[in-house]
């Protein structure tokens, strides 16, 4: 990357809270010099001004991780994101006649940016904001899937799996499985994982800055697998159409 007209500091900071989030977080020294390739000086003078701006935290154990003042931006980000997006999510609702939804992983969660509702009485409705676990709804396994196995990992060992419904899939051995299987087709399911009676299709969204996930949900009595084939291509067209109004600038 050209640093022409960039501040040499500023990028090597954004670079380590980056190399930090890769690392799932939390990341020793060492860890955060082997990754990022910056002298040790340098990397110890940029975190502890990171730290005592609220960017980062150090451990009594002397592992950095990532700070609470990044919840601040990251809500906000995510609510200027909802903005921006959701026409096509309403394009998507209409076109297919069931809610859309926008989400991306956010502190080993997902978490709903996005929406738009379905017209129908019965319908699903996702409230903004909300924060549920990755490996039981539709809009987690696509984000998860665009991580490697071992970060999967260390997100399940942070968080755990706890079941949503009797269906939902509780062993890492399973996840893992599952993961494999929306790599290869490219979009992932929710078959009453996350609620009874309700199925959702997502895809990801290319080329996001972070992890992110496009569904259409609604009662599985409509949503049927028939409708989520027919769906694919829609959902599809319309996560590019949002990678582009994201990677766009200016």
């Amino acid at each position: 990357m050209s640093t022409a007209t960039t501040v040499q500091s500023v990028d090597r900071a954004v670079d380590l809270l980056e190399v930090l989030t890769d690392l799932g977080g939390s990341a020793a020294l060492s860890e955060l010099a082997e990754a990022s390739q910056l002298p040790l000086p340098t990397i110890h003078r940029l975190m502890r001004t990171l730290v005592v701006r609220g960017y980062a935290r150090q451990l009594p154990s002397r592992r950095y991780t990532l700070g609470p003042r990044l919840i601040r931006l990251g809500e906000s980000a995510g609510r200027q994101l909802g903005v921006g997006t959701r026409p096509h999510l309403e394009r998507l609702a209409r076109e297919l006649g069931e809610s859309a939804n926008l989400a991306m992983i956010d502190r080993d969660m997902v978490v709903y940016v996005a929406q738009a509702a379905s017209s129908h009485s019965m319908r699903m409705f996702t409230e903004l904001g909300r924060r549920v676990y990755c490996h039981c709804t539709g809009v987690g396994k696509v984000v998860l899937a665009q991580l490697s196995d071992e970060t999967i990992e260390q997100i399940v060992g942070r968080v755990g799996m706890p079941p949503a419904t009797d269906r939902s899939i509780t062993t890492l051995a399973a996840l893992l499985e599952e993961m494999a299987r929306v790599r290869e087709q490219g979009y992932g399911v929710d078959d009453g994982e996350q609620e009874i009676g309700v199925r959702c299709f997502a895809v990801p969204v290319p080329g996001a800055p972070t992890p992110t996930a496009l569904s259409v949900s609604g009662p599985a009595a409509r949503v049927t697998y028939d409708f989520g084939e027919a769906a694919l291509p829609q959902l599809r067209a319309v996560a590019a159409d949002i990678s582009t109004e994201l990677l766009s600038v200016g």
